[in-house]
C-alpha cells in the first residue's frame, strides 16, 4: 500500500500547513483559472499536506479526523485560491462516503494505493436501471469537480424504482467506467475542471450503492463514529465551508487594496480613514465570522452525538442542515457589500477580487446553498409541520 504519512498530525498542524499554502497558492489562482483545472503540481501539495486523509478510515491509512478540521483546512485554502480550495472540498470528502460502505468498497479503492482520489456529480442526470446483483448506469452527469485527478472513479447520484418507490442512491464507478467531456466554461470556479462524465452501460454491483439519504441504524449502526455523521451534512457543511473561505480571502484582498489608497475626496483623505471603507469592512467581517461560527458549532453539536457512538438526533439535524445552507447568501453579501468600495479599480481582470467574487457568485449557486426551499422546511418544522414525503434528512414519511 501506498502511503504519504504514517503519522496522524493535530489539527492545528494540519491547518496551519493549509494557512500556509495562501501565498502559494494566490500566486497560481490566475493560472488555475485559465487552465480550467487545478495543476497537478498543486493537487500533490495537498496530498503532500494530508488533506485528503482528514476523513478518511484509518484501516485504509487515513486520519478519520474530526469533521471541523475538513472546514477549517478549506476556509483556510478559499483564502489563496477558491477553486483549488473546491478541488479539495470534494475529492476531500469522498473518503467519508467510502466510510459507509462495505470493506469491500475500501479494499478495491485503496487496497494497492491508499491516495487513490474519488469525484463526483450526484444530480441524478443519467438514468439506473435495477438488474441481477447490481444496477445498469447510462447517460451523462455534469460537473465532476476535480475529475481529471480522480483515479479512483466517481460517485455518480440516480433514481432507482425498488419496492414500489423512487430510491435515491449513489453509485461508486471505476475511473475506466467513464469518459471525460470538457464542457466547463463558465463564469466563476473555472478552475475546478468541473467537467461532464459519460456512462454507457456501466454494471455496478450492488455493494458499491448506498441509498445516499439513508440515516438510521440499518445504515449507520455498524460503521465507526465518524461516519455515524450525516453524509449530507457533513457535505453541506463543507462546501459552506470553502464558501466562507473565499469571502475571507476577499476580506484580505480588500484590505491590502485599501491600505494604500488615497480617496478622491481630500476631505478624507486615506481610504482607511473613510467611515464608510471601514464601516462595510467591519459590517463585512461580522458576517463572515457569524457564517463561520455557525457551521464549526453545528458540527461539533453533531459530533457530540456521533463521537459517543450515537446517531445525531432529527431536530438537531433539520436545524443544522438547514442553517447551514444560509451560507451563501450571507458571505456572498459579505463580499458583494466591499466589492462595491473598490469602485473601478475592482473591475479589471488583472485584480483578483473579481475573480474572488465571480467564485464566489459560482459557489453560492451550489445546491447546498438553496436558502430559500430549506427556509421553507425549517420555518415549517419549527411550526409543528410534519416533513414532507420528500426531505433529506432520511426519514420516511
Amino acid at each position: 500500500m501506498t502511503t504519504l504519512d504514517t503519522q496522524i498530525p493535530t489539527e492545528a498542524e494540519i491547518v496551519a500547513r493549509a494557512e500556509a499554502l495562501i501565498p502559494w497558492l494566490r500566486e497560481r489562482a490566475e493560472a488555475c483559472e485559465k487552465a480550467r483545472m487545478v495543476s497537478r503540481e498543486t493537487i500533490q501539495k495537498f496530498k503532500d499536506a494530508g488533506f485528503f486523509k482528514i476523513l478518511q478510515p484509518k484501516q485504509w491509512g487515513g486520519y478519520e479526523m474530526h469533521p471541523n478540521v475538513l472546514n477549517k483546512v478549506l476556509m483556510e485554502l478559499a483564502r489563496g485560491c477558491p477553486s483549488s480550495a473546491w478541488n479539495v472540498m470534494v475529492l476531500g470528502v469522498h473518503p467519508f462516503e467510502v466510510g459507509l460502505l462495505p470493506t469491500q468498497c475500501g479494499d478495491e479503492l485503496w487496497g494497492q494505493d491508499n491516495t487513490r482520489l474519488v469525484s463526483s456529480s450526484y444530480a441524478p442526470f443519467g438514468t439506473v436501471t435495477k438488474v441481477d446483483g447490481g444496477y445498469v448506469l447510462n447517460g451523462e452527469w455534469l460537473t465532476s469537480s476535480g475529475c481529471d485527478h480522480a483515479d479512483g472513479g466517481a460517485f455518480l447520484g440516480g433514481r432507482v424504482e425498488e419496492n414500489g418507490e423512487q430510491v435515491f442512491r449513489s453509485f461508486w464507478v471505476q475511473r475506466s467506467d467513464f469518459d471525460i467531456i470538457d464542457d466547463w466554461y463558465v463564469v466563476g470556479l473555472a478552475g475546478t475542471g468541473s467537467k461532464k462524465l459519460s456512462i454507457r452501460d456501466v454494471f455496478v454491483p450492488a455493494y458499491r450503492s448506498h441509498v445516499i439519504g439513508a440515516y438510521d441504524q440499518e445504515s449507520h449502526g455498524d460503521v465507526n463514529n465518524l461516519y455515524k455523521m450525516p453524509f449530507f451534512y457533513v457535505f453541506y457543511a463543507a462546501v459552506s465551508s470553502v464558501l466562507i473561505g473565499m469571502a475571507r480571502g476577499m476580506v484580505d484582498l480588500y484590505i491590502e487594496h485599501m491600505v494604500p489608497r488615497q480617496n478622491l475626496n481630500q476631505a478624507v483623505g486615506a481610504a482607511v480613514q473613510d467611515p464608510f471603507i471601514k464601516g462595510k469592512l467591519g459590517e463585512a467581517y461580522a458576517k463572515i465570522l457569524g457564517a463561520t461560527t455557525r457551521v464549526l458549532h453545528n458540527t461539533e453539536e453533531a459530533w457530540g452525538y456521533a463521537s459517543k457512538g450515537e446517531l445525531v438526533p432529527l431536530d438537531t439535524r433539520i436545524r443544522h442542515f438547514a442553517t447551514n445552507q444560509f451560507t451563501g447568501g450571507e458571505v456572498f453579501d459579505a463580499a458583494h457589500m466591499i466589492f462595491k468600495k473598490t469602485s473601478t479599480r475592482g473591475v479589471w481582470l488583472n485584480c483578483p477580487m473579481q475573480r474572488q467574487l465571480r467564485d464566489l457568485l459560482v459557489g453560492t449557486n451550489h445546491i447546498t446553498q438553496n436558502q430559500d426551499n430549506i427556509g421553507d422546511l425549517l420555518g415549517g418544522q419549527l411550526l409543528g409541520n410534519p416533513l414532507p414525503k420528500a426531505n433529506p434528512f432520511g426519514v420516511r414519511v
